[in-house]
């Protein structure tokens, strides 16, 4: 399978890794209009894969636009003059822009991966089992959550998985500031027979930059 793809960097602009959500924020405000940039319908979330996201790579402001979310990055990459964070702003001279059909999906290739950003895999049911479970247990387990978090995303980007998808994982854990609260991320690689495009996001909170893998 084959999806659009637009990757919208501002290699002149630095920001810190965790101005992903005020980045978000900036574009969700003045976009309000389009639901993509935010996934809000009259004050309500929707519950999908963000087309749109949102992150900081290497310090790098980084949009990423997915099927009918590759245009709009695109435009805005285009148009876009200037980016204001929390009163901080910059003029946006120059935009690197790479728009693409892009293979997706499970292949005969193994492609390997490195986590660009912390991957958020656990959430409140599976962190007791996390916690209680020894150190194999624990890569069996990030190991099925990751092969979940592709077959999720897979299915909101209506590619149907056919083949059994495969991996081997190779992540550290790391203790992150998260809305105030401190949970557990993962730093690391994986390997894959599952296709995907540079920057996407993997896990929760892929729209506010976590999760970004790079192939190496």
């Amino acid at each position: 399978m084959y999806i659009n793809y637009t990757c919208l960097q501002y290699p002149d602009v630095r920001l810190r890794m965790r101005d992903g959500s005020k980045l978000r924020g900036f574009f969700a405000k003045k976009y309000s209009s389009e639901e993509l940039m935010h996934n809000h319908r009259e004050d309500m979330n929707i519950y999908r894969y963000p087309l749109v996201q949102y992150k900081v790579i290497d310090g790098i402001p980084t949009l990423l636009g997915l099927d009918e979310g590759s245009n709009l990055i695109l435009d805005i990459g285009i148009c876009e003059e200037e980016l204001n964070i929390e009163g901080t702003r910059f003029c946006l001279d120059r935009a690197e822009i790479i728009t693409e059909s892009t293979i997706f999906g499970t292949t005969d290739k193994i492609s390997q991966y490195v986590f660009k950003t912390p991957w958020l895999a656990l959430n409140q049911e599976n962190i007791t089992k996390y916690n209680a479970a020894d150190e194999i247990e624990k890569d069996d387990l990030l190991t099925k959550i990751l092969i979940g978090n592709l077959l999720s995303m897979a299915k909101y980007l209506n590619f149907r998985v056919e083949d059994e998808i495969r991996v081997k994982l190779n992540v550290k854990p790391m203790r992150l500031n998260f809305k105030g609260k401190v949970m557990v991320g993962f730093r690391g690689e994986f390997k894959s027979n599952f296709s995907l495009p540079n920057y996407i996001g993997i896990g929760k909170s892929v729209s506010r930059g976590y999760g970004s893998i790079k192939k190496i």
